[in-house]
């Protein structure tokens, strides 16, 4: 079964490789080969992201054992990281993370940069675009949409 719990600093490997994994399929519909690999280098910072889950509210979602979504808020109310693996897309997982990581933090309006991928998500849970903007990573500019909930 599904399950969602409070992120330890043990899963953060199986995080990043989710992550990674994550940009470079599911993101691939809406993002070129070397858009994603700039996004997602396969180089992250394992410390740095451990620190910075222990910072925010981070809740992951666990099936048979498997961690299978992430999504990560900080104080301030800007939501910083949502990840569904490839092979669980399309069952309330994100949903459900989105619905524990609002309800974490009093901040309003709840911000987020979302992918082309993620707009549309969060335009169903009533995020408006504030928005469209370029971001550059590692000399390759993405597109995304900062997005806000009041």
């Amino acid at each position: 079964g599904m399950e969602r719990r409070r992120y330890r600093p043990a899963d953060c490997p199986a995080v990043a490789a989710l992550f990674y994994d994550t940009v470079h399929t599911v993101c691939r519909r809406s993002y070129t080969a070397a858009q994603c690999a700039a996004w997602a280098t396969g180089q992250v910072d394992l410390a740095a992201w451990d620190r910075s889950f222990r910072v925010h509210v981070t809740w992951v979602a666990q099936a048979d054992g498997q961690i299978v979504g992430f999504g990560d808020i900080d104080p301030t109310g800007y939501l910083d990281r949502l990840y569904v693996h490839r092979d669980f897309q399309r069952r309330g997982i994100a949903s459900a993370l989105c619905d524990a990581l609002e309800a974490a933090v009093p901040a309003r309006p709840v911000v987020t940069h979302a992918s082309l991928t993620a707009r549309p998500f969060f335009e169903a849970r009533a995020y408006r675009v504030v928005r469209r903007q370029e971001v550059m990573r590692a000399g390759v500019l993405l597109a995304n949409f900062v997005m806000e909930k009041p």
